[in-house]
């Protein structure tokens, strides 16, 4: 007991530490007062606004989208994803006009860039960046080469910052808009803070768990030579790289003693933990993460982390991270295993967080959901590449590694449009698909996507699972990872319905597994299932003809499958129509996705209701193992008293999952062509006790 406490009371200090590092910060801003001869950054964010319009204001059309225009010669990339007419209102007709500035240009990092939001009401906003160069002292000047959202608000290309500050008057920025053939805009921006964004931090423990907030950076000797030896904490990266992190909590722990012998948490308790978490704080800020570090997963020490996207009405985020799994193991002969632990652990705390902030790992940024096609950073040393991925492996990463995301990370976490940022999910556009993957001439392997049933027709309500299928196709054995075709950050997956934009799967979370390696003797191959419902909602729902294809990226090239038609076939009748309103919703894709929950109730009403009405049907059967999962074994859940985390723990009901799960005996063949042979075998192993016994009472009772 003496042990926990002390864990607690060193959680407790270092979440005080931070809170302290914040209160320093905050006292260290721009000074509005202070003589010109001293030094002040003019990096920072700010702001311009207006309470009332400059000039009687027009009606104001329903903006209609149209292409962007192409590049200006010598202005690179436009970028962005929608435009509007020009009907819209011009800058100085805005109602409620409000702009930032963006400033970038010493501090930490500084990327030599200047970026800005155009705003007012009921109009969509604009956004652009520029490339600037110090022209003048406090002076900077440069193009504007990446424009988004309303280009009406924006027409000019060129911008010039004249930064002030006087004795008497707070900092603030000249701005100066010129080119493009428009009138000549000059703004008066007022200093808002240091930061470019706000984020709020909060980090809790399991009982038993000793979390790593921070990191002695001169604690192991494989470091860079240059590198200051300091105790560096993951507000203070967050800090550094231009988000005002505020820390909310005192580090609170979470009692485990009442799980008993089953401490390890589930995909589906660690999921309700994350929704109970925000569910109590609703008016919290967009920008705000929760960090929970437990100690194993139920799939053991090969799992070391997990981000949960989108948790909570705000587009909150939830992260993971299991402490006793593969990231505590040092290597042999290492000469100072402690520190090396500490640093795997804070590296992977940093980089789960980062894929909260929607960073792609630095080897696949030329494929995804973009805003400005970026080249791969395979030898990056950043928190999103793994440090086994570089050549001479962790060793070599870490001689090299500054504890810093790459300056195309920084561009995009600093001054990216917010929806991209923000974990706003935006569509995937026809014309990125994957026209840009690194297709090899003679690829080692082949990638197919299969209907998990058989056939590429499904029922209406049936939930859509697909296997994917990756070959060796050279007559020599050829190395792949093993959770290959089980990690997002592997893949991408695009839909398209017939006559609809295409869009990318999003899974619910990320994993980070232990790095380990598959032999794929010639002709053989490796598979996992899909289940294609994610942040995006269900983009296969309604009764039409889709298409399903996939990529895989690996080290060197990427393997693009066929494209896949599907078929969804209509509702059979009104109360079809009627549930699906429920079914298709976001709440109930994630109890499908994680096999269960006892947090969403809704969604679990309309999945009890699915299997009492629709007991025949396909969908059924998905519902009806989602329901039995949290029944089957005693449930964890996470519950908010106030500031203190508790847990609660309900016990099994096998009477109820036994009844629920009675498809899998009774149905197999139906039960394994809509769940698919994959997922049909898993759940055979997950709930073999229970279906053993129920095999026997149905021999019984003949």
């Amino acid at each position: 007991m003496a042990n926990s406490h002390s864990k607690h009371d060193a959680i407790q200090e270092a979440v005080a530490r931070m809170k302290a590092e914040e209160t320093i910060e905050a006292t260290s801003l721009p000074t509005p007062t202070i003589p010109l001869p001293l030094f002040l950054p003019n990096s920072g964010l700010y702001t311009y606004s207006l309470l009332l319009p400059l000039e009687p204001l027009p009606s104001i059309p329903t903006p209609i989208p149209v292409p962007i225009p192409g590049p200006a010669p010598g202005n690179g990339p436009t970028g962005g994803v929608e435009a509007t007419e020009a009907v819209a209102p011009s800058p100085a007709s805005l109602l409620l006009p409000y702009e930032e500035l963006r400033l970038d240009v010493d501090g930490n990092y500084p990327q030599m860039k200047a970026s800005g939001q155009i705003s007012g009401f009921r109009v969509t906003p604009a956004y652009w960046i520029a490339d600037v160069v110090k022209t003048a002292s406090n002076t900077y000047e440069g193009n504007i080469w990446y424009k988004d959202g309303n280009l009406s608000l924006i027409p000019q290309t060129n911008v010039r910052i004249e930064v002030k500050r006087t004795l008497f008057s707070p900092q603030s920025a000249k701005v100066t808009f010129t080119g493009g053939g428009a009138s000549i805009k000059v703004r008066a921006f007022k200093y808002k803070s240091r930061y470019f964004h706000p984020v709020n931090f909060e980090f809790d423990t399991a009982e038993g768990v000793t979390p790593v907030l921070s990191y002695n950076t001169g604690s192991h000797p494989n470091r860079p030579a240059s590198l200051p030896a300091e105790n560096l904490s993951i507000a203070t990266v967050y800090r550094r790289t231009g988000f005002n992190v505020t820390i909310s909590g005192s580090g609170g722990t979470v009692p485990i003693a009442e799980a008993g012998a089953n401490a390890k948490w589930s995909d589906m308790e660690m999921h309700d933990a994350m929704q109970i978490h925000w569910s109590k704080f609703t008016n919290a800020p967009r920008w705000a993460l929760w960090t929970f570090f437990a100690s194993l997963h139920e799939m053991g020490t090969s799992l070391g982390g997990i981000m949960f996207d989108d948790i909570g009405p705000n587009h909150r985020q939830g992260t993971s991270l299991f402490l006793d799994s593969f990231i505590k193991n040092a290597p042999a002969g290492d000469p100072a295993p402690s520190a090396w632990v500490n640093r795997m652990i804070f590296w992977t705390a940093c980089h789960e967080m980062g894929h909260s902030f929607n960073l792609a790992h630095s080897w696949q940024k030329n494929l995804g959901v973009q805003w400005i096609p970026l080249a791969n950073e395979p030898l990056e040393r950043s928190f999103m590449n793994y440090p086994y991925n570089v050549p001479g492996g962790t060793s070599a990463f870490f001689s090299d590694f500054e504890f810093r995301f790459s300056n195309t990370e920084l561009l995009f976490m600093r001054h990216a449009p917010f929806r991209f940022v923000e974990q706003g999910n935006a569509d995937w556009f026809d014309h990125h698909a994957f026209q840009q993957a690194n297709v090899s001439p003679e690829p080692k392997f082949s990638l197919s996507v299969e209907c998990a049933g058989k056939t590429p027709t499904f029922e209406f309500l049936e939930p859509v699972v697909v296997h994917l299928s990756l070959r060796n196709i050279t007559p020599h054995p050829q190395l792949v990872e093993q959770q290959l075709l089980a990690s997002p950050e592997h893949m991408t997956i695009v839909i398209k319905k017939r006559g609809k934009p295409a869009r990318e799967l999003i899974t619910f979370s990320q994993r980070c597994w232990q790095e380990n390696s598959n032999v794929l003797m010639p002709g053989e191959e490796m598979k996992d299932s899909v289940f294609l419902v994610g942040r995006n909602g269900w983009d296969i729902a309604e009764p039409g003809y889709y298409t399903v294809q996939a990529c895989v990226h690996l080290p060197n090239e990427d393997i693009v499958s066929e494209p896949v038609a599907i078929r969804i076939a209509p509702p059979k009748g009104y109360e079809e129509q009627h549930i699906a309103q429920d079914l298709f919703s976001d709440s109930a894709g994630r109890v499908l996705n994680f096999d269960g929950s006892r947090f969403l109730q809704s969604a679990n009403d309309t999945l009890r209701e699915l299997v009492e009405r629709f007991p025949n049907s396909k969908a059924a059967i998905h519902a009806a193992v989602a329901l039995a999962g949290p029944f089957a074994s005693d449930y964890k859940q996470v519950a908010v008293d106030g500031a203190r985390h508790t847990l609660k723990v309900s016990k099994a009901d096998q009477k109820e999952a036994r009844q629920l799960l009675s498809p899998l005996i009774d149905e197999p063949q139906k039960a394994a062509a809509t769940l698919g042979q994959i997922d049909y075998d898993y759940y055979h192993n997950r709930f073999k006790p229970l279906l053993e016994e129920m095999r026997k009472a149905a021999r019984a009772g003949r």
